[in-house]
C-alpha cells in the first residue's frame, strides 16, 4: 500500500491554507503598509521637500551640472534674504530654474560692465562668482518680485537675459539645501557668503 498523499487532498490542503486568517492579515497589513508609505512619500515630497536636477553649469562652484539637490519647500517669502539659493518656477521659460537671489522687493540694482553689482548703491561682495560677466543693466524690483543671477555668469541664463527679469514671490518653491548625488559631492549646499 501506498503512503503519499492522494492528489485531490493536497488541493484541498492548499486550499485551506488560503483560507487561514493569518494570511490574509498579512497580506492586509502588507497592503496597508504600501498605502501609507505611498501617502507619507507623497505628502513629504508636496510639503516638505522635493529633489531637482541640474543641468548647466550656471551655479557652479556651488552647484554642478549633474548634482541632484534636495530643497526644502519655502511658505514665507519673508524669510528670503539675498544670496539665497532658490528653486522656482520660470513662466517664461516654462522650466523649474535655481539661482541666486540678489534682487529682494523694491531693490534697484545696477550691474557695471566689470561685472560689478549694486544693490541700492552699495557694491555687493560676491567672493562665489569666480567668473563675472560685462553685461550691464539697471533693474528696479517689483514689491512682489525677486531678481536672480547665476554664479557662472558668463554662463548662466538669468535675470539679465531674460524678457522678464523678476520671478514673482508665487513662483518660488524652496531653497537648495543638500547636493545628495553623486556622492563625491554629497553635503550642503556652500552659499559662499
Amino acid at each position: 500500500s501506498s503512503s503519499l498523499p492522494l492528489l485531490g487532498s493536497s488541493r484541498e490542503e492548499c486550499k485551506n491554507l488560503k483560507d487561514r486568517p493569518s494570511i490574509r492579515r498579512g497580506s492586509q497589513q502588507a497592503g496597508f503598509f504600501l498605502l501609507l508609505s505611498g501617502l507619507l512619500y507623497f505628502l513629504i515630497t508636496r510639503f516638505l521637500f522635493f529633489f531637482i536636477s541640474v543641468p548647466t553649469p550656471s551655479m557652479y562652484p556651488a552647484i554642478q551640472r549633474g548634482d541632484r539637490i534636495l530643497t526644502t519647500r519655502l511658505y514665507d517669502t519673508g524669510e528670503i534674504t539675498r544670496g539665497d539659493i532658490l528653486v522656482f518656477q520660470s513662466e517664461e521659460l516654462d522650466e523649474v530654474l535655481v539661482k541666486r537671489v540678489i534682487g529682494l522687493p523694491g531693490d534697484g540694482i545696477v550691474i557695471k560692465e566689470t561685472g560689478e553689482v549694486f544693490v541700492n548703491g552699495e557694491r555687493l561682495a560676491e567672493e562665489y562668482v569666480e567668473y563675472p560677466d560685462s553685461l550691464a543693466g539697471q533693474y528696479l524690483v517689483p514689491e512682489d518680485s525677486y531678481y536672480f543671477l547665476g554664479d557662472f555668469r558668463v554662463h548662466s541664463f538669468d535675470s539679465r537675459k531674460w524678457n522678464q527679469p523678476y520671478i514673482p514671490e508665487g513662483a518660488i518653491l524652496g531653497e537648495a539645501q543638500w547636493v545628495v548625488t553623486p556622492l563625491s559631492r554629497f553635503g550642503q549646499v556652500d552659499e559662499g557668503i
